[in-house]
């Protein structure tokens, strides 16, 4: 593997446990101003001191973090779709690879649709990017998004997680599943786990704390640490979890009391 991809790489998966912690606020890019992240320079702001890397497109980390910042970028570069359209999966890359040189990217991510109308399209679109990025020197990070009637099982995510390191990627990010050590074990490149949809914020632990157990290289979280109404504790607890390898009562215990949270409130966290 190229110096330079090994290098940004390494910003990314912490070397000595190859584990990292990714806050993604990329959202916006199809969904427009989510909930929490209507002022994406108030929400990320306080939590840049504890992401390990930072998913978002080029235009929010232009107008919305700050230059002098040091946070690796792992850049949004596919889309073309939004919410309201007929389908999600017919994204196209939307951002050059000479764009993200000068964004002082570390990684570029772009969704595939395995089983979707669009998949050959995204897949393509993923085999042009890879090849553009080791020209540069860029990893890729594959996003493999699931469409509304796609099942987030272990034989589905297995699928797609391999046929996106058979085609190049650096990174995959997927979702969490029962049986997710066979995902993991099918893969060539490490696997990270999206947060998914909003959770309580034990459950949100606990689905972190699983997917490292069984095989997962970090995660890329952002609804779950952002829409919480403690989310400095919350990417906290997270990061204990994935790198100190806490349990999630302890996270808890560490990231939440020690923050003088009263005492019912923890016990409503821990139990919703």
């Amino acid at each position: 593997m190229d110096w330079g991809i090994r290098n940004r790489l390494s910003r990314i998966l912490n070397p000595q446990d190859g584990k990292g912690v990714m806050l993604a606020v990329d959202h916006g890019y199809f969904l427009g101003p989510t909930e929490k992240l209507e002022n994406p320079r108030k929400t990320i702001k306080p939590l840049l001191k504890y992401a390990e890397s930072l998913m978002l497109t080029r235009g929010i980390l232009r107008r919305c973090v700050d230059p002098d910042s040091d946070i690796p970028i792992v850049l949004r570069v596919s889309g073309g779709t939004s919410i309201l359209g007929e389908d999600l999966s017919n994204e196209t890359i939307t951002t050059s690879v000479e764009e993200a040189i000068k964004l002082n990217a570390s990684c570029l991510a772009l969704s595939i649709f395995v089983g979707s109308k669009y998949e050959h399209q995204t897949l393509s679109n993923l085999s042009k990017l890879v090849d553009q990025g080791e020209n540069y020197g860029i990893p890729v990070l594959a996003v493999t998004a699931v469409g509304k009637e796609m099942a987030r099982d272990a034989r589905y995510l297995a699928l797609s997680c391999r046929i996106a390191g058979e085609l190049g990627a650096h990174l995959v990010k997927t979702y969490y599943c029962e049986n997710f050590e066979n995902v993991v074990e099918g893969c060539p490149v490490p696997v990270i786990i999206a947060g998914g949809k909003k959770l309580p914020e034990k459950e949100a632990l606990n689905l972190t704390f699983n997917a490292i157990k069984d095989g997962a290289s970090g995660v890329d979280m952002g609804r779950n640490i952002w829409q919480s109404n403690y989310p400095v504790e919350m990417i906290q607890a997270v990061r204990a979890i994935v790198h100190d390898k806490l349990t999630v009562e302890e996270s808890m215990n560490s990231f939440f009391l020690n923050k003088n949270i009263r005492s019912n409130e923890l016990e409503t966290l821990k139990t919703t």
